[in-house]
């Protein structure tokens, strides 16, 4: 990955970002369509009827902030605000509006048999909608409550002097632990008519509860869509996983587990972490752990990301320190993990704040490092930079808003599209960076291979690779009955030239003759240095007839060579021994001795010359 290709991925990767943030500040003004009171605390266990009947509207306050501490009970009145219809079903075509509910009231002390205290007319109703609206639940409209599972609630509205029951039709998982509960209007009743909540808060916490209205049609299908993203972005994230994994049973690289890890837990965290995976098969089981059930995966996650990162940064070589860094940066995340039980002693926001600061500087350290490595020139880094910041940058944005907007509905394309997309994302990129990793390596390996098996100054096979190939080549000529030649060179008065000359000229001697030699042989034959000024050439199925005019060729190529820049020009020849096995009956090293000979003889008889060995006599 050039610099260049790394900053535009970054740059669009800010662009989406910032993009996903637009929409979701633009979609926190829809929710306001709800006057939200709560009943003070001078009301003391009040009745469905009273409450209903209208008699303690007047002792309706507003709320003061935006959560409920429970135990208890409260009494709320939903009002809808000015710009709805006020009479009508069919009108909830037009508001798919909602009101943040702020509490933090005292609980208005209302009993459980109150609740039976309802209309029975109204408690059993089945027919969810109003007039006009079809079978498939287009045009009903209901009330939608976002709250924690620890909150439960009743509305109630009043018709013809009697309390009635909305029926809760589904209940929808959300993120966080939140449930959308949804609440249809029975026939006779309006959308401009007040409605109560009786909520009930069992848990100790402070639980943000919010109220909207739509359609039965709209809220069925925006929560269709959102499990169909989340199961998909899950099943990508396992599938990633799950391949990574069986790679890694076959190579044994320690990328692979760690990725397989890494997408594995991260996977746990969008199910859980939506609500999706309590309703699952299997992953229901952990709905006793409510946040335990998220949380946990996202540390142990973040344990595993600094042992990756580190491994793809290949930081055991470029920086020990550093290296040695991300081990105490995973084993901080493995003890934040473990320290998530404190919230039972009452420190769970204490831990929180420990978590998200070590979050946040590990995300901007991973970041910085993968960015050095990167200039370093590890390709892989750089996918990895692209990737995380990526990610970060939507669990950050993700995280932020949980913090200070109470309702997930305020921005969905963050959470049920951005979120768990940049997930699958970064699992693509990374699984590039791994790939370009391997590559870097399997290249590397390939290039110390090529040097172990060549004369690192002529550029062609040294003296252990050439017999090897030799042995090879034999093999495979006998197993098909086929002839093998060798050619033996040796350059003439070479002591002579580096005397002369110098060492340096005798060098470039030895490189001039290896091109002209080359232009010569086919793409099946080998040519390596034996040694000194001494190379063996391999001519694969050619026997005597057919090595002896390849050997004149090259001895004239060779005489034509001229090596300058030694101050006088140099003129080169060679001697050249051709031993063939259909004439000789040798194989393998000792075709060698034979052209070793028939070399010595083209020395005796004058240099610059082919001799061929003759048989041994009987």
């Amino acid at each position: 990955m050039t610099r260049k290709r790394a900053a535009g991925g970054l740059f669009a990767v800010c662009i989406f970002t910032y993009a996903g943030n637009l929409h979701s500040a633009a979609t926190i003004a829809a929710e306001s369509a709800f006057e939200v009171r709560v009943l003070g605390a001078t009301a003391v266990s009040p009745t469905v009827l009273a409450v209903t009947g209208g008699s303690l509207d007047d002792q309706f306050e507003p709320l003061a902030n935006a959560r409920f501490r429970g135990p208890g009970v409260f009494w709320l009145k939903l009002k809808s605000a000015e710009g709805l219809a006020s009479t009508g079903a069919p009108a909830a075509r037009a508001a798919a509006a909602g009101a943040t509910v702020a509490g933090g009231a005292t609980a208005a002390g209302a009993t459980a048999a109150d609740a039976t205290a309802a209309d029975a007319t109204g408690a059993g109703a089945t027919e969810a909608g109003a007039t006009g609206a079809d079978a498939t639940g287009a045009g009903i409209p209901v009330v939608v409550m976002h709250a924690t599972r620890p909150a439960q609630a009743t509305v109630y509205a009043a018709r013809a002097g009697a309390a009635v029951a909305l029926p809760q039709a589904v209940q929808l998982p959300g993120f966080r632990g939140i449930e959308d509960t949804v609440f249809t209007y029975v026939e006779g009743l309006h959308l401009g008519q007040p409605l109560y909540v009786r909520l009930t808060v069992a848990g100790g916490d402070q639980e943000p509860v919010n109220f909207s209205g739509s359609t039965l049609d709209r809220t069925l299908a925006g929560g269709a869509e959102h499990a169909r993203m989340i199961a998909l972005a899950f099943g990508a994230l396992m599938a990633m996983a799950l391949a990574a994994l069986l790679i890694w049973f076959v190579l044994a690289e320690r990328l692979f587990i760690l990725y397989a890890t890494l997408f594995f837990l991260q996977a746990l965290y969008v199910a859980y972490l939506s609500g999706q995976g309590f309703d699952w098969p299997w992953l229901s089981y952990a709905q006793p752990l409510t946040s335990f059930a998220w949380n946990v995966p996202v540390g142990l996650s973040g344990a595993v990301a600094c042992l990756f990162t580190r491994e793809i940064a290949d930081l055991r070589h470029f920086s020990p320190r550093i290296y040695a860094t991300f081990g105490w940066f995973s084993m901080a995340f493995v003890v934040i993990t473990v320290a998530n039980l404190a919230k039972f002693l009452g420190f769970g926001m204490w831990v929180n704040a420990l978590g998200n600061v070590l979050f946040l500087a590990a995300t901007v350290f991973t970041m910085v490092v993968a960015f050095l490595a990167w200039r370093r020139g590890n390709r892989a880094a750089g996918w990895f930079m692209i990737a995380w910041a990526l990610l970060e940058g939507f669990t950050i944005t993700a995280a932020v808003r949980f913090l200070f907007v109470a309702s997930v509905d305020s921005s969905p394309l963050l959470y049920y599209y951005g979120l768990p997309l940049s997930m699958v994302a970064a699992a693509v990129l990374i699984a590039l960076g791994v790939a370009d990793r391997l590559r870097a390596q399997r290249a590397a390996l390939t290039d110390a291979e090529r040097r172990a098996q060549t004369d690192p100054l002529t550029g062609v096979l040294n003296r252990r690779s050439l017999i090897e190939r030799l042995d090879a080549a034999c093999q495979r000529a006998r197993a098909r009955g086929l002839p093998i030649a060798l050619l033996f060179i040796d350059l003439d008065h070479f002591k002579q030239i580096n005397d002369s000359y110098g060492h340096q000229a005798g060098d470039a001697c030895l490189r001039a003759i290896i091109d002209p030699i080359h232009a010569e042989l086919r793409q099946s034959d080998v040519i390596g240095r034996y040694g000194g000024e001494e190379f063996v050439v391999i001519l694969s199925s050619a026997d005597a007839a057919a090595a002896n005019p390849i050997a004149q060729r090259i001895l004239e190529r060779v005489a034509g060579v001229r090596v300058d820049g030694f101050g006088k020009p140099i003129r080169l020849t060679c001697s050249i021994g051709v031993a063939a096995s259909d004439t000789l009956g040798v194989w393998g090293e000792h075709l060698i001795a034979q052209a070793d000979a028939a070399v010595y003889m083209a020395k005796r008889l004058g240099r610059n010359q082919v001799q061929m060995a003759a048989p041994l006599a009987a």
